[in-house]
């Protein structure tokens, strides 16, 4: 995946923000980042803001994601977190965050189902009348 700026320096920088951030993390909480993200869409943009990886496409956020001392975080960017309400009960969520036990996270398939869903707003906000 391609990184999130628009210069090769900028790409370079972005892809170290993220390795660097990976890297101090405990190798649990690591692997628990690295599962769920490894089948995001081909243009799917690496990026880096607000101190956490993200991915972006189309000059759009997708999903923001972070490890912290007891879960990992995933950030959406999208209003399915309330469709999927059912689906979360045994997990923390806000407006904007679902938290994972570090030892459970998320699935592939529910990070692709909120990717998909974030993919349909932005296509749905490009869309002039």
């Amino acid at each position: 995946m391609a990184s999130s700026s628009s210069s090769n320096i900028d790409d370079r920088q972005v892809g170290v923000q993220v390795r660097a951030y990976l890297a101090s993390l405990p190798p649990e909480a690591r692997k628990a980042l690295a599962r769920p993200f490894a089948r995001l869409p081909p243009r799917a943009i690496e990026g880096f803001s607000y101190g956490m990886p993200a991915f972006r496409l189309e000059g759009q956020p997708l999903v923001w994601y972070a490890a912290w001392k007891d879960h990992i975080s995933l950030y959406p960017m999208s209003t399915a977190i309330a469709r999927a309400h059912a689906d979360l009960r045994e997990h923390h969520t806000s407006r904007g965050t679902i938290r994972f036990p570090v030892t459970s996270p998320p699935s592939s398939a529910l990070v692709r189902r909120f990717v998909k869903a974030r993919i349909a707003e932005i296509r749905t906000k490009g869309r002039r009348p």
